[in-house]
């Protein structure tokens, strides 16, 4: 474990201001500006020591311009950049034994660093970091070892695509930096998934919410941090900020495409990732740390564009060249080395199969030492080896072999809800959980994981609730309401955790929403101080169908997004509840729940309830835990941001 202070965000309620400077790509090959950015001015010292201390410099990809010996052959050269200048000096050595590829095929450097490629239009050629080195990044921290080959750039695109690079170059060559950190068998890994901004207010709740997080950790400077896809929602014009976001950033950003990172006029999915090729990198990639090879994936194929040149919508699938060149970049990874296999799309979550051909990709992986880490549903889920539904085994998943991740969501549920007293969105995700970041800790070939909620310690693990028959009904009608244009009052819940006797009659439970949770968690129950009794997981991943209902939902989130606005799911992979005894006595309780996850950490959270003989007439709605007076009542939250469902979906 390794507690955080709680941070206090400093957020204006509601409007972000944000100063930041729109920055031009540079065309590909070309060297960083040195003219500082507000981002790169927002580095701390402490934040460059680290840095420093990696091995991480600021530098680009060398494009030595000129004819090519063979216009259809790409050479060039992985070196030690010893002197950091990102050019290839007389007395600078070659990197023998490093992959490059451009996509399709994958080589590996002979004795002197020297590589040759197949070369074809639009191609993005890149290099795999191998542990104990590190890329060069650029002035917003972001991973330098691609190159654009596209001799006529893109079609005309409303955000701009690929700068035209003209023929191919005499040689592209990789620099690296020594780094004894990248090669330590421990390592953090921060996945930030679905930042997804659609505007500059939302800019700022990223800015000041689990962004603000990640940039106060110093854990992670030689792994780096990911982001998993949805970095932006939909106006590729924000990648400028998106950058500045996470330019303070004390190790390299790579970063995955997703659904809302897609160029929507683009023809097809060929040119669907025009754009972020050209401010990010490739769509797909591989790197070393520690003793990890960490694969990114582009699961989203483009069906491309309308014909009025709005979105087309998409398929959630790994093409096939993808897959051809997965098992080439595999072929050169022994089979014990621990392999990250990330993606936008979740290979399966606890509802479904999502990676259309999932079967097709875990032949690949099959026999692999092997986790697969994934994002865009705005949920966290922690699937394990074994694991089974009766939803996979109809799409050919007969159960999993490997550990399913899902990282929750920078963004939670699209910046839904009410705003809290640091004035960011509450944003509860579809399963109850809130904003945060997951990390993969890595210890040689082995991993551990954690989830950090948004301005929160480590610790924070459980949320608590009562789930009863009052409930159930208020939130059926709390739905309509909603769903009907909040026309009129609310519906009136009352104290939320009042449980009648005429509840206890029915089936009422106390529910703990453990977010670390799986199928091999354990989730105990001590009423008062007794004895305590083993909770019931509502989803116990063995073989069933999905349950869902508001019999499995988390009463606490639900209740919030309710009353304001996102995500109310009826089921959950990290649910677990306990009946409630129906002789319990008149008067408050002392629900005490401590929850151990797979790895043996152990969290404790405890919730008072009251039980009444009959329930008074309800005439307003008491949230517990989020106004300045805990038993102040208090009406329905002003509206946050439009319902997913309202704006596309995932």
């Amino acid at each position: 474990m390794n507690p955080r202070s709680i941070r206090q965000a400093c957020a204006a309620a509601g409007t972000a201001s944000l100063v930041g400077l729109v920055l031009v790509a540079p065309s590909a090959g070309a060297a960083p500006s040195s003219d500082p950015s507000p981002g790169t001015a927002a580095t701390t010292q402490e934040a460059a020591a680290q840095r420093a201390q990696a091995g991480l410099y600021t530098g680009h990809v060398e494009v030595v311009r000129g004819d090519a010996a063979d216009p259809e052959v790409l050479t060039g050269t992985v070196f030690h950049d010893k002197d950091e200048d990102s050019t290839q000096d007389r007395r600078e050595k070659g990197v023998a034994g490093v992959q490059v590829s451009n996509g399709r095929d994958v080589v590996t450097t002979d004795g002197r660093g020297r590589y040759s490629l197949p070369a074809f239009d639009d191609m993005t050629v890149f290099v795999t970091q191998p542990a104990g080195y590190q890329v060069p990044v650029d002035e917003h921290a972001i991973a330098q070892f691609s190159y654009n080959h596209s001799p006529e750039g893109s079609p005309d695109l409303r955000y701009g695509g690929l700068e035209p690079t003209g023929p191919l170059p005499q040689a592209v060559n990789f620099p690296l930096g020594k780094s004894k950190a990248t090669g330590k068998a421990e390592q953090s890994c921060p996945i930030a998934a679905d930042t997804q901004t659609y505007d500059l207010t939302q800019v700022g709740y990223a800015r000041d919410g689990a962004v603000a997080d990640l940039m106060d950790r110093e854990d992670y400077a030689s792994c780096g941090i990911l982001l998993l896809g949805d970095n932006v929602g939909d106006d590729l014009s924000l990648y400028p900020e998106l950058k500045d976001l996470y330019a303070a950033a004390n190790g390299p950003v790579r970063m995955a495409p997703g659904n809302h990172d897609m160029d929507y006029d683009a023809a097809d999915d060929a040119h669907a990732l025009d754009t972020f090729r050209q401010q990010v990198g490739p769509g797909y990639f591989s790197y070393d740390v520690g003793q990890a090879h960490v694969v990114v994936l582009d699961n989203i194929v483009y069906n491309g564009a309308k014909p009025d040149g709005k979105n087309g919508g998409y398929a959630e699938k790994v093409d096939e060249q993808q897959l051809a060149w997965l098992e080439a970049d595999l072929a050169e990874v022994p089979r014990n080395k621990l392999v990250v296999v990330a993606a936008h799309a979740p290979i399966v979550d606890h509802r479904q199969v999502i990676t259309d051909n999932a079967p097709e990709l875990y032949d690949v992986l099959r026999g692999r030492n092997a986790v697969t880490v994934g994002g865009h549903t705005h949920m966290l889920e922690n699937l394990l080896p074994g694991d089974t539904r009766a939803e996979w085994q109809a799409k050919g998943v007969a159960e999993l072999e490997h550990t399913q991740l899902v990282a929750g969501a920078v963004s939670g549920d699209w910046y839904s809800g009410g705003l809290d007293e640091q004035g960011l969105p509450f944003a509860y995700m579809a399963d109850g959980a809130r904003p945060g970041v997951l990390t993969l800790e890595l210890d040689g070939n082995e991993f551990s994981e954690r989830y950090t909620i948004r301005g929160e310690s480590d610790d924070l693990q459980l949320a608590l609730g009562v789930n009863t028959p009052h409930w159930r009904d208020w939130a059926a009608d709390a739905l309509a309401w909603r769903d009907g244009g909040k026309e009129g009052d609310a519906p009136a819940l009352g104290d939320e955790r009042l449980v009648s006797t005429d509840d206890l009659a029915g089936d009422s439970w106390l529910t703990a929403n453990f977010y670390a949770g799986s199928s091999d968690a354990q989730v105990e129950v001590s009423i008062d101080g007794g004895a305590q009794v083993a909770a019931e997981h509502t989803q116990p991943m063995a073989g069933e169908a999905l349950n869902n209902g508001w019999e499995f939902s988390d009463p606490r989130a639900a209740t919030r997004n309710l009353l304001t606005s996102g995500s109310v799911t009826r089921s959950n992979a990290h649910l677990w509840r306990l009946p409630l005894p129906a002789d319990l006595e008149a008067g408050t309780h002392t629900a005490t729940v401590t929850a151990t996850d797979h790895h043996g950490r152990e969290f404790t959270e405890a919730l008072r309830f009251t039980v009444k003989d009959e329930r008074p007439a309800a005439t307003t709605t008491v949230l517990r835990g989020e106004v300045p007076s805990e038993d102040a009542p208090v009406q329905p939250l002003p509206s946050g941001p439009a319902d997913p469902a309202e704006t596309g979906g995932r």
